[in-house]
């Protein structure tokens, strides 16, 4: 895991000169911290970076949201068709994502949504991840109702149960779905690719393709110490959270995949 990383940071630092030396150089020298500050000045990143953090957050949010309230109905309510309904979302994980590209695009299309980042984060509002709410689920139905119970008697309605008892004894599951609510939507290439037209509005995800197109064309070779800065920068902010919520998403994973 660290090689290809460790990787990237170095050709990061090496000029085009240096890319091609065999054997290769570990230790680049002189060091280029200028491609950085090319990347940076050559490309709109500020403004790529602005969009994905906006959509990201966005699409977070509403992940969490609604796979919170989703496995809690799941959970908690007994209504007709409950198991079948269940089973049927579950059964959408079998399915490639490739399936629904054509048919959703001219649904957006037909919308007039192209070209906005509506595809890219209304879907979130919908529970669109299906391991969350079976994980969250589990989670739920391993925690004793008493405490449910007294609230209801206390004459809570569902939503305030939901907000007040459950949410706060469901919160180390409920990061764990953040974070990877907030990887799989930092880092998504496919949808934005497939919506997005406009440059001003293409998250960093975009930002290699966009690279490669304004500063590739006519050059002899791939300029890969600029796509590895990039590349970097993608990456940096999943692996700033990931560090800083490391013990926590780890008791997350443990406690929804052990009870239940």
């Amino acid at each position: 895991m660290l090689v290809p990383l460790l990787w990237m940071i170095s050709t990061s630092l090496k000029g085009r000169d240096q890319l091609y030396v065999y054997p290769p150089q570990w230790f680049p020298s002189p060091v280029r911290w200028e491609n950085y500050v090319e990347v940076w000045t050559t490309l709109p990143f500020a403004r790529f970076f602005l969009n994905s953090l906006f959509i990201t957050i966005l699409a977070t949010v509403a992940e969490v949201a609604s796979v919170a309230v989703v496995a809690y109905a799941f959970a908690r309510f007994n209504f007709r068709g409950r198991h079948f309904l269940f089973m049927l979302m579950l059964s959408t994980m079998m399915l490639p994502s490739v399936i629904g590209m054509i048919p959703t695009f001219l649904i957006w299309r037909e919308l007039g949504r192209l070209d906005t980042f509506t595809p890219l984060t209304a879907p979130a509002w919908f529970a669109w991840g299906p391991a969350s709410v079976f994980m969250l689920r589990q989670f739920l139905l391993s925690l004793p109702r008493d405490f449910e119970d007294a609230a209801v008697l206390d004459g809570a309605g569902p939503l305030q149960v939901l907000r007040h008892v459950v949410l706060p004894m469901v919160r180390p599951a409920l990061l764990v779905i953040a974070l990877l609510a907030f990887q799989g939507n930092w880092t998504n290439f496919m949808a934005p690719l497939l919506y997005l037209n406009t440059p001003d509005k293409f998250p960093v995800t975009l930002g290699l393709k966009f690279l490669e197109t304004s500063l590739g064309p006519g050059s002899e070779a791939p300029m890969w110490n600029l796509m590895m800065v990039v590349s970097l920068l993608v990456a940096l902010p999943i692996l700033v959270l990931y560090a800083l919520a490391q013990r926590a998403f780890i008791e997350g994973i443990r406690l929804g995949g052990t009870k239940g």
